[in-house]
């Protein structure tokens, strides 16, 4: 099952943002800058950095996740996100006595295939044990276990990359589970602070559907859900 929390991240994050945004354009120093942002001020740069594109300020906060119960099949879409940090748990190092799965729900839902699934898991994981009891390292049995092998991982990304990853992975046509994923990061991120992701998910979210004619065509159904998020 996905589980994700947000471990850290950057204390006070919009006034970092809105300071960062603030010196670009100010002769005062830092310590006056800090004093004269109030909450009122911050909420009005923030706005103006998400409408004018000026995001190489959100670069200077960043927010660190723990995930668990994705697959490797996910995990390995995961770190193709470049700027970012990632501590996943090894197969090398790490010999598992049960091995955990995802089961798609196009597999599940269908008696004939979570049949078949089931009996291929079972194999795979009694086979990965055998090697394992046999001596062989547990870097080489991994070798028999499938992309549906759950993985744990830790991620930091910074805000701007973030932003970037809602994009692409909240997106109707990302693959199902990385979608799932993205949305319940952004869910636990609204609801923690709203100023600066409550205008953040797909690329149709805000301006026209960015993939043209692999659109969706759902832009109005996207808006509403994640607006309700």
């Amino acid at each position: 099952m996905l589980k994700v929390k947000i471990v850290s991240h950057t204390p006070n994050p919009e006034k970092v943002i809105a300071l960062s945004a603030r010196l670009c354009y100010s002769s005062l120093n830092i310590d006056d800058l800090s004093t004269e942002l109030n909450d009122e001020k911050i909420e009005k740069f923030i706005k103006k950095i998400i409408d004018l594109g000026h995001e190489s300020v959100l670069e200077h906060v960043s927010f660190t996740f723990a995930i668990e119960g994705i697959s490797r099949a996910c995990s390995h879409q995961l770190v193709r996100h470049r700027i970012a940090s990632y501590s996943q748990q090894s197969q090398r190092y790490v010999e598992f006595d049960n091995v955990e799965y995802v089961i798609p729900d196009s597999i599940m839902n269908n008696e004939v295939s979570k049949k078949k699934f089931e009996t291929f898991i079972k194999k795979s994981s009694d086979l990965y044990r055998d090697l394992c009891s046999m001596g062989i390292p547990a870097e080489d049995a991994r070798f028999v276990l499938p992309n549906a092998a759950a993985t744990k991982i830790i991620v930091t990304m910074n805000l701007r990359e973030l932003k970037h990853f809602f994009k692409l992975r909240t997106c109707n046509r990302a693959q199902w589970e990385i979608r799932e994923l993205a949305i319940e990061m952004l869910k636990l991120l609204k609801n923690k602070i709203p100023l600066l992701f409550s205008q953040m998910g797909p690329g149709c979210l805000n301006s026209p559907c960015p993939e043209g004619q692999m659109s969706c065509n759902k832009s109005k159904e996207v808006r509403e859900f994640f607006s309700q998020l």
